[in-house]
């Protein structure tokens, strides 16, 4: 895990002593709201429906036992006792006081974290695949190349004020487990015929009111281009992206705007004429991050077979856990989707808990994932059982991975004052009509995605089953799309017809899974009978006369 030398702690120390004196100013009256507003977004701090959010940094997703400590004395302490972990892999709180924000930042800034460029328009966190360092599948480990984008990007001069926010995501496996296609930019690890290493760059990728797939501008760009490439992208956009409308700002309406072709061009021209002033990423500096990031000291284990004799230990090994590229080790899912939580929560004792349990079993790490979810990465398999164990008395072990429970979802109306609709009560309806472990298995893998408002925050868009709050009349009902995918073959799911009320959101998924079970083909996942068959015969019991509407 990379940890801060001088230079990173001084800049942290001197932001929050910053941050410090532009709040006591704010609430003494010498900086209006309007004077405050930029400063507190470039600090990560959001004014809410109810109070205050401040989103924290979780660089690529990796926290130490120590950091997550930290998270849940922040939570206790400020806070009502719990955070919620976002798809960007980060932390927020959503009842901070403002005049405590100064004194959460310094706490943080003890542990080597920060809230810095998690809001604004700006490049925000970086995002990676949670199962980076030990998937099989991988080409190389992502993480150093986040570390090195985070360093180059934090507070930018040059980017600090960009038409629209800006999103990066790297990743080092063909199955793409950090949605890096519908990012503005996506970098994915590949090598050349001769085997170097480099990137295949996408760019104009993005969910909101636009939603659209990336696309490739470059098939194969060395690593010690990286920085030069970037910031070629990014000076395009800043002079040419929109700044008189918010909704149209993002560099996917400037690609989309000017194709992928011209904007091609102008980035080559832009990185070319300038290639004799570029500053090489060196390979030296590539593999002193990389360090950082080395592998365990495992222990030279053989793989033991699956528990059996316990079904519901042979549940959670099936679901919640991942083979590993280690023999005698897997990596294991901490859900935080037990049937009537919210997804994504965690509470302070919880947080406490798996930081202990971190240290025991897993190097002292958790990982935070694009799914909301948490994962030890690297758990001994004779020491699965025991850890089953403790993480189902925290109920941190719902079996339910993969599954129609294992469901994103943004905050919504309940706390974003830009939601036109709430999702933590219909995400409670469809757990409680989903309840059914045995049934849950039976449907196999689905995703569902949930956004309160068309900003996507939990990418609707590209679920198996998407739905999106929307207001009609000052009520609150359901847009349902089919057919999203954010890995494999990206695709944007297909609105199934008209809204649904609240209260018939989980009837009308029912109905719609109910025709999978009974058209699917042998060992057919749900995306692919969609695919096969098209929406029409979802779409017809959808929306076919049913008892509740007699």
């Amino acid at each position: 895990m990379y940890q801060y030398d001088e230079l990173d702690q001084a800049l942290v120390d001197a932001r929050v002593a910053e941050f410090r004196d532009q709040t006591r100013r704010h609430l003494a009256g010498e900086l209006s709201e309007e004077e405050f507003r930029p400063l507190r977004l470039r600090n990560g701090l959001y004014i809410q429906r109810h109070a205050p959010m401040l989103r924290i940094a979780i660089p690529y997703g990796l926290l130490s036992a120590r950091q997550l400590h930290t998270l849940a004395a922040v939570a206790r302490r400020y806070d009502r006792g719990y955070g919620h972990f976002t798809t960007r892999q980060n932390l927020q709180l959503n009842w901070p006081r403002l005049e405590d924000v100064p004194e959460i930042l310094a706490q943080l800034a003890t542990v080597q974290m920060h809230s810095i460029q998690t809001s604004g328009n700006c490049i925000r966190n970086v995002t990676a695949d949670h199962l980076a360092g030990v998937a099989a599948d991988e080409v190389d480990d992502p993480r150093p190349y986040c570390e090195i984008i985070r360093q180059w990007s934090s507070v930018h001069p040059e980017f600090t004020y960009l038409p629209r926010k800006f999103k990066i995501a790297v990743t080092g496996s063909p199955a793409d487990r950090a949605a890096s296609e519908v990012h503005d930019v996506g970098l994915h690890l590949v090598r050349d015929a001769q085997g170097q290493l480099g990137f295949t760059v996408l760019v104009g990728g993005g969910l909101g009111r636009m939603p659209i797939i990336g696309q490739v501008i470059r098939e194969f760009l060395p690593v010690a281009d990286l920085l030069s490439y970037l910031e070629a992208i990014l000076r395009i956009y800043n002079r040419q992206g929109r700044r008189d409308n918010i909704h149209r700002a993002r560099i996917k309406v400037l690609v989309k705007a000017l194709g992928i072709e011209r904007f091609r061009d102008l980035v080559e021209a832009e990185w070319q004429e300038n290639r004799p002033h570029h500053v090489q990423l060196p390979q030296a500096e590539v593999e002193r991050v990389r360090a950082f990031f080395r592998p365990q000291p495992y222990e030279i284990l053989a793989d033991l077979p699956a528990p059996a004799g316990n079904a519901r230990l042979q549940a959670w090994y099936r679901y919640n856990t991942h083979a590993h590229k280690v023999p005698g080790y897997r990596a294991v899912f901490v859900s935080l989707k037990a049937h009537g939580e919210v997804p994504g929560d965690m509470s302070a004792e919880q947080m406490d808990a798996l930081a202990e349990i971190a240290r025991r079993y897993s190097f002292g790490l958790v990982r935070v994932t694009h799914t909301q979810n948490l994962l030890l990465a690297d758990v001994r398999q004779r020491d699965l059982e025991a850890l089953w164990r403790e993480l189902e008395a925290l109920r941190l072990a719902t079996p339910n991975i993969g599954t129609l429970t294992d469901m994103i979802a943004c905050p919504g109306l309940d706390f974003c004052s830009l939601a036109n609709a709430g999702t933590l009560d219909v995400a409670r309806q469809i757990q409680q009509r989903f309840d059914d472990l045995d049934y849950l298995y039976d449907l196999g893998e689905i995703e569902i995605k949930m956004s309160g408002c068309m900003n996507a925050c939990g990418h609707h868009h590209v679920g198996h089953i998407g739905i999106l709050g929307v207001d009609k009349h000052g009520e609150e009902w359901y847009q349902i799309t089919l057919g999203g995918s954010a890995s494999g073959v990206t695709a944007l799911g297909e609105v199934i017809g008209p809204s649904v009320r609240k209260n018939e959101v989980a009837a009308t998924i029912e109905r719609i899974v109910e025709v999978y079970r009974g058209v699917r083909a042998d060992g057919e996942r749900f995306l692919d009978t969609v695919r096969r068959l098209g929406i029409k015969p979802f779409k017809e019991q959808a929306y076919a006369p049913h008892p509740a509407a007699a």
